[in-house]
């Protein structure tokens, strides 16, 4: 059996740290002006960048407990953590949307005066803010669904705020009372279709699906096409973290057409280069002791051409 992982990290944790002070900073900044200038536009984009707040700092958990090692109660550690973070990070941007939204939709129905400067002046401070802090987590935020997560959450304020001060603007120039409302609308409608896959992915990997950037036929072609492999079952490939996948599969060989140690040896070298799999455990199988068990665990023996149908 091989059993061969390798653990890559970057550190985030003042990256994290920054964001959550910065973000803090300008929620009691809107707040206050929001307060004293009595815009509901103001308060109610404090209240979600409140939420960003807790977002970053539910992600800046995650990404700590992850790194916590392994220990005889959790043999994973707590890696698992980063992918929780990710869905409750989407879940939290959605709930915040969807309130944006309905919010936008009243106002639409009953609009009232605003004071514009102040709105765009606030709101851009808030653009600069949302926009510092989203640049902190983009350079890993296409490999590590955790980081993503706090990256969207980011740029998607920075979205929000862009809008705020576009709709200060339309009002000051043409007098629409009604235009923070819809503009409110649209940027809510596509922060909710740009969070989605982020939703969909990390629910996916909650309850270990395969990856989406791994397809499970080509990883059975892949290994299949090894001389000396005669059948596969048991492929299970699931995500550890938002960074790290693993693998596990038994594989039947024929043993005089290659050793077992330089067999183990191809399979993780194709897996790692093909695939990026680094977590990868492999149980070797003479075909007589496959054959045996097949017979024996009928039932029970599903080999990945099945799981593929």
């Amino acid at each position: 059996m091989a059993h061969s992982h390798t653990h890559e990290t970057s550190h985030y944790g003042t990256a994290f740290a920054i964001g959550i002070v910065l973000n803090l900073g300008f929620v009691l900044i809107e707040a206050f002006y929001g307060w004293q200038t009595d815009s509901m536009a103001l308060l109610a984009d404090a209240g979600h960048n409140l939420t960003d707040v807790g977002g970053l700092l539910l992600a800046w958990a995650a990404y700590s407990v992850a790194r916590i090692h392994s220990n005889r109660r959790h043999t994973y550690g707590w890696q698992k953590a980063s992918i929780l973070a990710s869905f409750t990070n989407a879940v939290l941007i959605l709930f915040a949307m969807f309130s944006l939204g309905w919010e936008s939709i009243q106002r639409i129905q009953s609009p009232s005066p605003v004071a514009a400067v102040t709105v765009m002046i606030v709101a851009a401070i808030g653009v600069v803010v949302n926009l510092s802090t989203a640049l902190l987590f983009l350079k890993n935020s296409q490999h590590d669904l955790n980081i993503k997560g706090a990256f969207l959450h980011m740029a998607a304020d920075a979205v929000v705020s862009v809008g705020v001060v576009v709709a200060g603007a339309l009002y000051l120039w043409q007098g629409w009372l009604w235009i923070d409302a819809v503009v409110g609308l649209i940027i809510a409608i596509i922060i909710i279709l740009g969070t989605f896959s982020l939703f969909r992915q990390s629910l996916h990997l909650l309850f270990d699906g395969v990856p989406d950037q791994i397809n499970l036929l080509e990883v059975r072609n892949c290994l299949l096409n090894i001389p000396s492999v005669v059948d596969l079952h048991d492929l299970h490939i699931w995500s550890m973290s938002t960074l790290e996948n693993a693998l596990t599969v038994h594989v039947v060989y024929d043993d005089n057409l290659q050793t077992a140690n330089t067999l183990l040896a191809e399979i993780t070298e194709a897996l790692h280069h093909h695939f990026d799999l680094k977590h990868v455990t492999v149980q070797l199988e003479s075909i007589a002791y496959a054959e045996g068990c097949e017979m024996k665990l009928k039932p029970h023996y599903t080999s990945s051409q099945s799981l593929l149908k």
